[in-house]
């Protein structure tokens, strides 16, 4: 297991797992790089504000993550890429398509994290992993494995 930190937030001091403290931080960097005084800029920072309250687990985490993972992956393959082909308006992917990729790569690495707490077999991981491509995927694996756990 990873080391875990200690963050102070309004108050409340909440001990959140190495792993999840990283991504927090390329999330916020993201968007701080990327949406400058934007309403996405404003969005993600009253999301991350929030964020250490709700990781307090790294199952909790993880699904988030794969409810993210799936909204992201659903607008861009029914919204975005029609739209670009379509409508010829590559505006859409551009913008969906850096968050997807770091949400993907999050879902992927939690998901190796979590193998051994939760003592997945290969073929229960492989399903895990295989969600992550598939339309809906990550909703059934948030149904079927992670809500029960």
């Amino acid at each position: 297991m990873l080391g875990s930190l200690t963050v102070n937030f309004n108050g409340y001091s909440v001990k959140i797992n190495l792993a999840i403290y990283n991504i927090v931080v390329v999330i916020k960097t993201f968007i701080l790089k990327s949406y400058k005084k934007t309403n996405t800029y404003y969005l993600g920072m009253l999301f991350l504000q929030h964020i250490n309250l709700i990781f307090f687990s790294m199952l909790n985490t993880f699904r988030i993550i794969a409810f993210l993972e799936g909204v992201s992956y659903i607008l861009l393959l029914f919204v975005a890429v029609p739209v670009k082909y379509l409508m010829d308006d590559p505006q859409y992917v551009k913008m969906l398509g850096m968050p997807h990729g770091l949400l993907f790569i999050s879902y992927i690495t939690l998901a190796i994290l979590l193998r051994s707490e939760f003592k997945w077999n290969t073929k229960n991981f492989g399903f895990i992993l295989l969600a992550s491509i598939i339309p809906f995927g990550t909703f059934y694996i948030d149904r079927k494995y992670l809500k029960h756990s």
